[in-house]
């Protein structure tokens, strides 16, 4: 999902750029005023973890392979506007030091899988809590990866990179799959987390 140099005009990349700017402006004012002292560590081990999971890809039909995101996982956890803090910290390394994802289409990339993908996988999350935390997990981390694919389908057909028709179909499509794989490890995670530390999952998801 990591869109590289060259597939988005200059009107889309400085859109999508302006957009995020503000946004992570917003988060951070946020995540200042509710992130209690002691979670800093944790965000940090947060942090690493994604990053280390994200370069472990899974298989999915078709000898296509994903990979987690994390942003549900994250917002879950600290609450979607630390969580797309979190995911833009790792999406800034995998851009400048793994060049994963073009540096002008960065900002498109942060709007996608580390502002929309947490805060509408959050929006589900909540929505579903009465289902259990695995089982709203599962659908929040799915439905995420989906509404992050959309985005990027529609930013390459604003770019006129590709016809709307063509790519958002093709996008959803194998991210049907993908979220799916995104939602059995968040859930699986979340389901450890709640067994692991009864108390944790509410603590955390306080911001």
């Amino acid at each position: 999902m990591h869109i590289p140099d060259g597939f988005l005009d200059p009107k889309t990349w400085v859109a999508c750029g302006v957009v995020t700017t503000g946004l992570l402006g917003l988060s951070l004012r946020q995540t200042r005023e509710k992130l209690a002292e002691k979670q800093v560590p944790f965000m940090g081990v947060m942090a690493a973890f994604l990053f280390a999971a994200q370069m472990i890809n899974f298989p999915v039909i078709g000898g296509t392979s994903g990979h987690l995101v994390g942003g549900v996982l994250a917002a879950v956890l600290f609450g979607p506007f630390t969580a797309s803090i979190i995911m833009t910290v790792i999406l800034l390394i995998q851009c400048f030091i793994f060049g994963d994802g073009g540096v002008t289409a960065l900002g498109a990339n942060i709007l996608n899988m580390g502002i929309i993908a947490p805060f509408v996988g959050y929006g589900v999350y909540r929505a579903l809590r009465g289902i259990g935390a695995v089982a709203a997990s599962f659908l929040a981390a799915w439905v995420s990866i989906l509404a992050a694919a959309a985005a990027c389908a529609f930013e390459i057909a604003w770019s006129g990179t590709s016809p709307l028709g063509l790519v958002l179909p093709a996008m959803l499509f194998w991210h049907l799959f993908i979220g799916a794989g995104e939602g059995i490890i968040t859930a699986a995670i979340v389901g450890y987390l709640q067994k692991a530390q009864s108390g944790l999952l509410t603590e955390m998801a306080r911001i």
